[in-house]
């Protein structure tokens, strides 16, 4: 059977490096209960995440060629994989309880991904992932650093993150013009973040959306309730402050409404 073409319009760089598909798997947290990879591919990965001891393991690739591919390739695991979109299928068709992710994510959906997890934050208690090296930094920038942002506060909220190590080009076909980067998502303890989550989500955006300006000017919208400490946060620039203070400031615009 002819090998999958990588397809640009799927964002498509399939991993042929066999140490890396390793170290990706071994950083996947065990025991796991069930197992999506995303975007299989060629199933360079894929081969060691079916040695892996998880009682439900599926794979799911929107790409038409890959799915006879992995079958074919992988025949006791046949039906293990699965043709559909992770951005759409309902996860409950997927999974009935607790899942983890993992996966070599295609460049131009990796954020969408996440914010999929971030819906379902409490069936997925970790994901190990591939991303483009610029958007895994951001995703685990620290409060302060130039490129923490949107994704940075939301993920955080719910997520312990971890960059993992840089993957350079060599290691995929095609070649990426970018270098990648492994980071590992764990759910924190957080159950509530105790504000309006949807104002929260609301601020965050608004804030970074001009993020040059102090939150004073760029939160001009909003309402707020009067307090010393909120006075001294308006001050700042949204990438000065963490999860914390965002939640603080949306329980003020709570109480100035």
């Amino acid at each position: 059977m002819e090998p999958v073409r990588a397809k640009k319009h799927l964002g498509q760089h399939f991993l042929k490096d066999e140490n890396i598909a390793r170290k990706i798997t071994d950083s996947l947290s065990l025991p796991c209960e069930a197992l999506l990879e995303i975007g299989p591919g060629t199933g360079v990965l894929t081969k060691y995440l079916l040695e892996l001891p998880v009682n439900k393991f599926l794979a799911i690739d929107v790409d038409r060629e890959a799915v006879p591919y992995l079958k074919k390739t992988f025949p006791e695991a046949a039906d293990n994989f699965i043709e559909g979109d992770f951005l759409r299928i309902p996860v409950d068709q997927l999974f009935d309880g607790p899942f983890s992710v993992i996966g070599n994510f295609p460049y131009n959906i990796s954020s969408q991904i996440l914010f999929r997890v971030l819906d379902h934050r409490n069936q997925i208690p970790e994901v190990v992932g591939m991303f483009q090296k610029e958007v895994a930094e951001r995703i685990a920038a620290p409060p302060g650093s130039k490129t923490y942002g949107i994704m940075s506060v939301l993920l955080q909220a719910w997520y312990d993150i971890e960059y993992l190590f840089t993957v350079g080009a060599e290691v995929f076909v095609p070649p990426p013009k970018v270098e990648s980067a492994v980071i590992r998502l764990k759910r924190n303890q957080v159950q509530s973040l105790g504000c309006d989550e949807k104002l929260f989500v609301n601020i965050v955006k608004t804030a970074f959306n001009q993020r040059r300006k102090t939150l004073r000017n760029a939160l001009k919208s909003f309402r707020f309730s009067p307090d010393d400490a909120l006075e001294e946060l308006l001050t700042k620039r949204a990438e000065r402050l963490g999860v914390e203070e965002f939640v603080f400031i949306t329980n003020q615009v709570m109480e100035a409404t």
